[in-house]
This record gives structure tokens, sequence and C-alpha cells, in this order.
């Protein structure tokens, strides 16, 4: 091989690194219609004959899919050619907007009660015409000859001169979906079952509370994270050290299903099922769970989810013994 020349490249020498393939991904284009209706009530329907073709009998401005729609009602008609023959009726864009697209549907209300309603529907046709596209604010769909007008006036569609119409609107709105092909799962938190085992084991536990001669140990921090009553008594108190409370005037198992809450944030086991079998109790205030609530301050966080917790079991309502009210404010 002479100077300046290049080693020949090989299959052997030829090296392709390829890079990881990436989580393949999907899109879905989803069209649907956001649908709406407005019933226009016309009383009075002798006095606007005669207003002239082309005058008209608005109804009030309605939403749907994001625009503004009128009712426009031609007593007279709309087109010069049919000599007030007919009845006109068209649904309007009242908003500004380009291209809208959209479906209708109009409905002249039967008033006997048979339920032979009239129906103009451009939702039934749909599928051979497509939506109907509104160029501007302004632009109309609907009907010259919507009703012949000596028909309607002895029908059951018109009663004590009174015309009620229908309307509803289909926008049509498309969304583009953007997801991983292989979605994934995000499992449930399970802090509260992480916290509870601390209680359970007593690990790191710095204070103790003494309930009627039965001992609870607990973690000062959690107590003070979840209610101010704790963290006043714990931290604000004249000794800060205290590493045990003694609780007189609360009974043991309540004091325990308190802690169960605080640290799990849900009912113990022990609440639920003396709740569900104690609807035979002449007093709902002996219940656990009345009990409980009595020993539970108001303005805690966490108390209030504790007391719609309590709606979810079967007492409509629950008053908390009078022999715990001094209790009110401590936990």
């Amino acid at each position: 091989m002479t100077n300046g020349a290049t080693s020949p490249v090989t299959a052997a020498t030829l090296k392709v690194e390829h890079s990881p393939l990436l989580s393949p991904t999907s899109s879905q284009s989803v069209t649907e219609t956001v649908n709406g209706s407005h019933r226009f009530v016309i009383q009075g329907y002798s006095l606007a004959k005669g207003m002239g073709i082309g005058k008209h009998i608005v109804s009030d401005n309605f939403t749907v899919g994001g625009y503004r729609w009128a009712i426009y009602f031609y007593p007279d008609g709309k087109n010069p050619e049919d000599s007030s023959t007919y009845v006109s009726v068209f649904i309007a864009l009242a908003s500004e907007g380009t291209d809208v697209r959209a479906l209708f549907e109009l409905t002249l209300m039967d008033q006997s009660g048979k339920g032979k309603h009239k129906v103009h529907s451009h939702f039934d046709g749909s599928l051979e015409s497509g939506p109907y596209t509104l160029k501007y604010r302004g632009s109309m769909w609907g009907y010259k000859r919507f009703f012949r007008r000596a028909l309607l006036e002895t029908s059951d569609y018109l009663k004590d001169d009174c015309l009620i119409i229908n309307c509803t609107v289909g926008v049509v709105v498309s969304v583009i979906d953007c997801s991983r092909l292989h979605s994934i799962q995000v499992p449930e938190s399970d802090i509260g079952a992480h916290f509870g085992m601390l209680l359970e084991n007593m690990e790191g536990s710095d204070i103790t509370f003494d309930v009627a001669g039965e001992k609870f140990h607990s973690h000062k921090l959690v107590l003070a994270a979840r209610s101010p009553v704790f963290r006043s008594e714990i931290f604000d108190g004249v000794d800060e050290q205290k590493k045990e409370m003694v609780i007189t005037d609360l009974e043991p198992r309540v004091f325990k299903a308190l802690l169960h809450f605080i640290y799990r944030d849900t009912l113990s086991e022990d609440v639920e099922s003396v709740e569900s079998s104690s609807a035979s109790l002449s007093s709902v205030s002996e219940t656990l769970i009345a009990k409980l609530l009595a020993a539970a301050d108001s303005s805690c966080h966490a108390i209030r989810r504790l007391r719609i917790l309590k709606r979810q079991l079967p007492f409509t309502s629950v008053r908390a013994p009078q022999n715990h009210s001094r209790l009110r404010g401590r936990l």
C-alpha cells in the first residue's frame, strides 16, 4: 500500500450500529358532534300573519358547540315566488365564525299530545350529503317551504294561537388523540399502607398516648401534619420534649380508630363492620363512628374527609354523644 492510499472497506470491517427502537406510538382522529337544542315558542301567530314575505320573527340566541345560533320563523314565507303559501323556518349562525360544519333538525311540535311532530332532520341524511357548512355569520340552513300555511292553521301544531318549534344543532368537531401504543399502568398510591405499617410496627415512634390505661405509640410529625390541634399540643406547648400524653375521656377503641384514619386515610375495619351491623341501635349516637366524630376537630383537613366518608355509611345523620363534648378541639 502506497502513501496516501486508503484501506478497502470490506464486510468484515464494516460495523453498522442501530439506535434502539423507540416505544411505538399511535394516534386516533375522532370526529363527532356536540349537540344542543332550543325550544322556540311563538305566541300570537295570527297577529304575525301579514307582516310580509321575507319578514321574520327571531328567537333568542342559544349556544351549541361554542357558537351562537338563532331560529328564524317567516309567517308569510321567505320566498316571494310562493306568495305566502308556506311558512319558512331557518336556523342561522349568530356568532362570528367561518366554515362552521353542523347538522340540524327542525321540529314543529304536535300540541295534541299524540306525538305526531313534523320533523325535518339533517341528521338522518348526513351519510349521503354530509354536514352543512355555514360560511359566515348570518349563514342559514332550513326550509322555505317548511309547512303549507293553510294546513298549519287547521292542524294540531297550532293551539291557542301558539306554535312551538324545537331546533337541534350538532356542531362537528374533530380531535386527535395521541397516546403510546402500550400505555403504562400506574398503580394506585399505597402511601397510606406504608404509613399504616409505620403505625403498626411502632418504628421510630416518639410519643406515647395513655388512653384509659392502654398505650398507643405514634409519631409526632405524622400527627402534626394531619391535625393542627395535635400540632399545637405537641410543638406549641410548654414542654415540646414530652414523650407521653394522657387522655382520660376517650375509649381506647375510638382513639385507635382515629389513629388508623390519621395514618391510613381510611376507616378501620372495626368502624365499617360495627356501622354496617348497628342499624338496629336505638341511638345512633352510641355507635363507634359517632364517638369517633366526637373526638375529631372540625377544623382538621383529615377529619373533614372523615366526615364525608361517614356519609357513605348506612346512616343519614349522626349525633355526637354529649359526654364527649369537651373532646372537640382536642384531637
